[in-house]
């Protein structure tokens, strides 16, 4: 009888989960079926619906020199420090790569920053996230010629002083991504809904509960 039940419970589990797998493969290939009918714009607007929310592109950028440049001075102190030239070509990649989209990031924030509403309150305060923006990749481009004019070494003290202006470009991207923070978090710049809705409806009345 106890393997008689437990059986039926295991047939039961079984016929659950199969159930489970068929609604995935349906709902996956009714995804398919509407894709199949869309235009390349609306394939996009389907598969990334918030990039057409955006006011401007530059919040798609920011990211990038963020990581990238952050992850340069890491790799490059401890390759500083350790002695591992490997892991400071490495770095040289990083810093590459990161003054790249730090170019594009910088050029996407001024167009932003003539596109976007904002008040004199907001335009103070970008004023000074556009300076340490250009501040970053100024450093950014001058670590990356250094770079490739005099390579990478893992003694003497010009090497020091070079890590050392990488750990002053890390603190300006805190700085800088603060105050991009600051904009959107609390003023809701460049955030449609947040402005568009009333008060009462952005206030204190939802809450999640975890």
């Amino acid at each position: 009888m106890f393997e008689l039940n437990s059986g039926l419970q295991i047939a039961e589990h079984s016929g659950s989960e199969l159930g489970s797998i068929l609604n995935l493969l349906e709902g996956f290939l009714s995804s398919l079926e509407t894709l199949a009918g869309l235009s390349p714009v609306e394939w996009v607007r389907f598969l990334l619906p918030g990039v057409f929310t955006l006011q401007n592109i530059h919040p798609l950028f920011v990211h990038f020199p963020i990581a990238l440049l952050s992850s340069f001075f890491v790799i490059d102190l401890i390759g500083l420090l350790a002695g591992l030239s490997s892991w400071r070509v490495v770095a040289s990649g990083l810093l590459y790569l990161g003054t790249l989209l730090a170019g594009m990031t910088v050029a996407a924030g001024f167009q932003a920053a003539e596109t976007v509403v904002h008040n004199e309150a907001v335009h103070e305060i970008m004023e000074n996230h556009e300076h340490l923006g250009v501040s970053v990749l100024i450093l950014a481009g001058l670590l990356s010629a250094w770079r490739l004019i005099f390579g990478v070494g893992s003694n003497g003290v010009a090497n020091y002083f070079h890590v050392l202006v990488a750990g002053l470009l890390s603190l300006l991207l805190i700085f800088t991504a603060d105050l991009g923070g600051l904009m959107v978090y609390h003023y809701g710049v460049s955030v449609g809904a947040a402005a568009e809705s009333p008060p009462n409806e952005i206030g204190d009345e939802h809450h999640h509960t975890h």
